[in-house]
């Protein structure tokens, strides 16, 4: 079946074809590591992480290049501010370095708890310093820079169709926006290299040949994106954030020193919003995966919930929603697990399944599906292939999944048993007031095929 994607670039639907058959580059912008990733940023990785499973899916051979942005990146996206890593650093007391390793492996591991695959190569953006300076010595050879008295920038006005893929208005920026302009010729001009101020004592600068500075954010991932995709590549991927500057930018720069747009597919997943606000670091509204397993939740509740929604549209957090996918993700856990030994698998669903990823990874739709097969009277060996077929995409984790054995209590087991003899013997009221009994005390009963399982509650917390 054909596999459809969304391009943000020409903002249409379009049919998805590699540029060299049988292999796919896709390269995702990763963490700035001067925090904790919040659950919102990992909407966006688990999104990633569906478009890379569907792409295997699909038969390719999928080279996933993921950057770390431990330098450059600014608080303001005007190129004023401080580094975001030097604020890190004076936040926590650690040194840049030390705080890049400290989140970075914290984003690693909320990138297990949510079953998301490691891209096939890291690459940091400290590790890349040369790269970067080449890549702004390509663009400035070909005259589209500038020097000011704090950097090196790149002119937007040398390139006719700036912002194309954001549709900027560039005279309306131009008339009405109130940036900070300092020296720029431009409103939307943005620093390729920043020199490091002389009443200031930076941790991370290097030399180069306009002096002693840092790259600028846009530049590592068109450097490095190029320097292991190619200049021109399958896919690039981001937050909807992403297009307005970040990725407007990345283009202009691989305009301007390849003369491509860089990527032949833009893709953007959409905010997670609280309260009727987007959950962010600088809203101080955010939630970390620890958070969910600290309220006693299992992390893939959060990527089951993700799934309920088009990436391409705003997800509203409550923790009703969360629970809601915590017990969805329990029930087809328990009925994957009692299904026994997988069998055939079912093409009917499979097809049906294979329809719904394909179109821009409508991965509600998949789970709709997924849930028809469970409720239907096939086999349950046929059931349980065909959904661990489908899990390659899910990524749910349910071939591995085991029941954890919990230890009920003498009194509720007593109940238990009380009222199996009771529906044995076909009385329904008193096995109804011991159901009762028992969820009042505070545990779940469920009636399957293999007899009553009973678990203890969870509580939901409410802010």
């Amino acid at each position: 079946m054909k596999l459809n994607l969304y391009d943000t670039y020409s903002r249409s639907m379009r049919e998805f074809e590699p540029l060299n058959p049988g292999e796919v580059g896709l390269y995702t912008c990763g963490p700035t590591v001067y925090d904790y990733a919040h659950i919102g940023n990992l909407r966006t990785y688990i999104f990633e992480d569906v478009l890379r499973r569907v792409l295997e899916y699909n038969g390719y051979r999928v080279n996933h290049v993921m950057n770390i942005t431990d330098v450059g990146h600014l608080v303001s996206d005007a190129d004023t501010g401080e580094d975001r890593m030097e604020k890190g650093s004076r936040r926590t007391g650690l040194s840049a370095w030390e705080i890049a390793e400290l989140y970075t492996a914290e984003f690693k591991t909320d990138m297990q708890h949510l079953n998301i695959h490691e891209p096939t190569i890291w690459c940091r953006a400290t590790d890349h310093i040369q790269e970067q300076i080449d890549f702004i010595q390509c663009i400035e050879d070909n005259g589209y820079t500038y020097r000011t008295s704090d950097g090196i920038y790149f002119d937007t006005s040398k390139l006719s169709d700036y912002g194309y893929m954001a549709r900027l208005n560039i005279d309306g920026i131009q008339a009405g926006a109130r940036i900070e302009m300092g020296e720029k010729r431009n409103p939307t001009d943005f620093a390729l290299w920043k020199f490091s101020p002389e009443d200031q004592s930076r941790q991370m600068e290097w030399n180069s040949p306009w002096g002693v500075g840092f790259p600028g954010w846009h530049i590592e991932c068109s450097a490095m994106s190029a320097k292991y995709l190619g200049p021109f590549f399958d896919i690039h991927c981001g937050g909807e954030d992403h297009i307005g500057v970040h990725h407007s930018n990345e283009i202009a720069q691989t305009q301007a020193c390849y003369g491509t747009r860089l990527a032949n597919f833009w893709m953007h997943g959409y905010f997670l919003h609280i309260d009727e606000s987007r959950m962010g670091k600088s809203e101080s509204n955010f939630l970390r995966v620890r958070t969910l397993i600290e309220r006693g939740f299992d992390p893939l509740a959060w990527r089951y919930f993700c799934l309920n929604a088009n990436y391409r549209t705003k997800l509203n957090f409550s923790w009703e929603g969360v629970e809601g996918a915590n017990i969805s993700l329990d029930r087809i856990r328990n009925q994957v697990f009692h299904w026994g030994e997988p069998g055939q698998i079912d093409r009917d669903y499979l097809d049906q399944f294979t329809l719904a990823i394909n179109d821009d990874l409508n991965m509600p739709r998949a789970l709709a599906v997924m849930w028809d097969l469970a409720k239907s009277d096939l086999p349950p060996s046929v059931k349980k292939a065909t959904v661990l077929e489908f899990d390659t995409v899910l990524g749910l984790g349910l071939s591995e999944w085991q029941p954890v054995e919990e230890e009920i209590p003498a009194d509720i087991q007593k109940m238990l048993e009380a009222r199996q003899i009771a529906r044995n013997e076909k009385r329904w009221q008193d096995a109804d007031e011991l159901r009762d009994k028992i969820t009042t005390a505070g545990y779940e009963l469920e009636d399957t095929p293999q007899g009553p399982r009973v678990k203890k509650k969870k509580i939901l917390v409410k802010e």
